[in-house]
């Protein structure tokens, strides 16, 4: 038996559209609106999804790069960026990728990377400490990443996830895949140890319904 592809299920067309629905995140709004100079600063999606964010940043002029795994969530952000830039633009600007490679950028290639609900989606510690160590790269001294990720606690309510033997943070996952969930401290932890620092109060935001409870740490970093 071949092991479960972990990109899969975000190529279905329910999903990719009830990502592409939803609003831009309200953290990103904010920190765009109070730029003084939005045209001057790259930015780089990461896990861009229906492309909710690209094509708000996008109409904000700034300069931006966008990445997914998937390739139906890259088809429908190129659909929503093209609107605003148009085809060629849209093709250059948002591509296919991993977020633990990101070698088709160059060393501080961004002030800001926007990474939303995408880190814990690593398959591994191993794809984990990976993804945040190119990140750390590709930003500026100075430069920003924007984080929510999903802790310890999310899952369903009588089902809770379990922690995979003989890793620190590495669950077995809702779609037969694998989560790497941290807490706060965690996630502070992790992104110290490559020169970063909390702009802002790293805060856990928890939603629950009667059958799932949804834990994720919302964090603002910058690189010394």
């Amino acid at each position: 038996m071949s092991a479960p592809d972990p990109i899969a299920h975000w190529n279905e067309p329910e999903r990719v559209e009830c990502f592409a629905s939803r609003d831009p995140d309200h953290r990103l709004v904010e920190l765009v609106e109070a730029l003084p100079y939005a045209q001057a600063v790259r930015v780089l999606d990461i896990g861009c999804a229906g492309g909710r964010n690209a094509e708000f940043l996008a109409r904000h002029e700034l300069d931006l790069q966008a990445l997914d795994a998937a390739e139906a969530m890259v088809v429908r952000t190129r659909e929503r960026v093209a609107a605003v830039l148009g085809e060629e633009q849209a093709q250059e600007r948002v591509v296919q990728g991993l977020m633990n490679d990101l070698s088709r950028w160059e060393n501080a290639s961004f002030h800001l990377v926007v990474a939303l609900g995408v880190y814990h989606q690593a398959q591994s510690e191993a794809e984990w400490y990976e993804a945040l160590a190119e990140t750390e790269r590709v930003l500026v001294p100075g430069g920003r990443c924007l984080v929510s990720n999903f802790a310890p606690g999310t899952g369903k309510l009588h089902e809770p996830l379990e922690l995979i033997e003989d890793t620190r943070f590495l669950y077995e996952g809702m779609h037969d895949d694998h989560l790497c969930l941290r807490d706060a401290d965690g996630l502070d932890q992790d992104f110290a140890a490559l020169g970063f620092a909390p702009e802002t109060p790293t805060r856990i935001v928890e939603r629950q319904t009667e059958e799932r409870r949804r834990v994720t740490v919302n964090a603002l970093y910058k690189k010394l």
